[in-house]
């Protein structure tokens, strides 16, 4: 995963990583064991950060307010963490974090809810019904803690809303829909996903290639969700999910029609707009879709023979963590792309969009003396472009992203251990323990040159 994000940092060698230290914390860690971990989050109401530390059989929670002051903290024996890891958190209305903790072995959630007032903390454990279902992806909305889960015989999911001591069972019911395969042949909900797990995408943050080449593929938007199937390369299956009422409409969006027919193909959406791409060797198709009408606002046909004129980056092949090599014409470029998983990721700042286009080979298993073993190793293509937010074309230079920054910043610098990284008004905060201060000290990253 990392290397996707230093591809900007080989590209332009002549990035200043300069960065901000906010605050540091001095934190007695002798060595790090397997089972510390570090988490900064923010609650969404106060905009206050809160850092909790789980090292040694101890925690310490530490409280910031808005302008990353500490103003509290505390700490204490890690009574219920043993063999757990961290889900995720939420705020209760009185503003104290809940913290979630999941254990493979038993599969269960121990709900710990810390409170700054007394310094004293009390736990809860929730049992979901393991036999019938299985955890898909968790994350946090709206100062709530949500987890989603797949049944594993029904074409259902089951999202769980944990907030103020509360948690709420929303089931999501795709039985009345139908699906199908590759070659559009009758196939299960379930078997899709099982073949074709969900990728949950980050809203407003750069979500890279390794996650936006997902076949099925999660957006998480105000009181709903959508749901996109891309498995069958003539088209996009997208489920617009209310979780006011628990309602499901379905939308298709139908590819545009390659001459030799596609071999690869995706979406992605942004800001009520689809973005689907499809290619085989001879061609590369891009069509720009509103979410509502259906109607095409932008579409792009780009054959082997052509140039690529909306390109803002050279075509570019990378193999393992070397560092990329320039293809030379669109047709090498087309060749190597149209055997690999591709993707589009759609990424918006102050003034431009910023579009990846590209692909990543499949991991396989070799097999040598009856024993298998994983090929690691990986092929991608890929090129950028930027447009302006009217979806006309730039001639803008890429300039590296906060996260860009941050995993070149955590490649050069081999004392960054128990790394975590959190968006935070208009820039990025890298929180981690400094193995040579013996601190915990939070760097602020922007976009762009420095």
């Amino acid at each position: 995963m990392r290397k996707i994000f230093l591809f900007l940092a080989v590209l332009y060698n002549s990035i200043l990583l300069s960065q901000t230290v906010l605050t540091t914390y001095p934190l007695d860690l002798k060595r790090i064991r397997e089972n510390d971990q570090i988490l900064n989050f923010e609650n969404n109401s106060t905009h206050e950060v809160f850092v909790f530390v789980l090292y040694q059989g101890n925690f310490t929670v530490l409280k910031y307010n808005s302008a990353l002051f500490l103003t509290d903290q505390f700490t204490g024996p890690a009574t219920y963490f043993e063999d757990r890891s961290l889900m995720g958190y939420s705020f209760s209305e009185d503003g104290n974090p809940t913290l979630y903790w999941f254990s493979e072995e038993a599969k269960n959630i121990i709900i710990v809810k810390y409170y700054f007032e007394s310094k004293t903390s009390k736990a809860l454990k929730f049992e979901y019904p393991v036999k019938n279902q299985f955890i898909v992806t968790q994350y946090q909305k709206d100062n709530s803690f949500n987890f989603l889960t797949q049944d594993k015989t029904e074409p259902k999911l089951i999202l769980y809303v944990f907030k103020n001591g509360i948690v709420e069972e929303k089931v999501l019911d795709f039985s009345p829909f139908t699906f199908s395969d590759r070659k559009t042949q009758p196939q299960t909900f379930n078997q899709i996903l099982t073949e074709n797990p969900i990728g949950k995408m980050e809203p407003g943050e750069y979500n890279p290639l390794p996650k936006t080449i997902s076949k099925t593929k999660m957006y998480l938007l105000s009181d709903r969700i959508l749901l996109t199937l891309d498995q069958n390369v003539k088209k996009t299956q997208l489920f617009d999910i209310n979780l006011n009422n628990l309602e499901i409409k379905e939308k298709d969006f139908v590819q545009s029609l390659a001459k030799k027919g596609a071999r690869s193909s995706n979406s992605y959406y942004h800001e009520n707009k689809l973005y689907q791409i499809n290619a085989n060797e001879d061609e590369l198709l891009f069509d720009v879709k509103d979410l509502d009408s259906q109607e095409v606002l932008k579409s792009i046909a780009v054959s082997k023979n052509d140039t690529i004129l909306f390109k803002n980056s050279p075509l570019l092949i990378q193999r393992d963590n070397y560092s990329p090599k320039e293809l030379k014409t669109t047709a090498k470029f087309l060749q190597h792309l149209a055997g690999l998983d591709m993707g589009i990721s759609v990424f918006k700042n102050k003034k431009n969009l910023f579009i990846t286009i590209g692909g990543i080979s499949k991991a396989t298993n070799q097999s040598f003396d009856g024993f298998y073993y994983p090929d690691i190793q990986t092929k991608t293509v890929f090129f950028e472009s930027i447009w302006d937010k009217k979806l006309g074309f730039t001639t803008e230079k890429q300039q590296p992203l906060a996260v860009d920054k941050i995993y070149s910043f955590m490649d050069k610098h081999k004392e960054v251990a128990l790394e975590s990284i959190m968006k935070f008004k208009d820039y990025s905060i890298l929180g981690y323990f400094d193995t040579t201060t013996k601190q915990y000290t939070m760097l602020k990253f922007t976009d762009g040159y420095n």
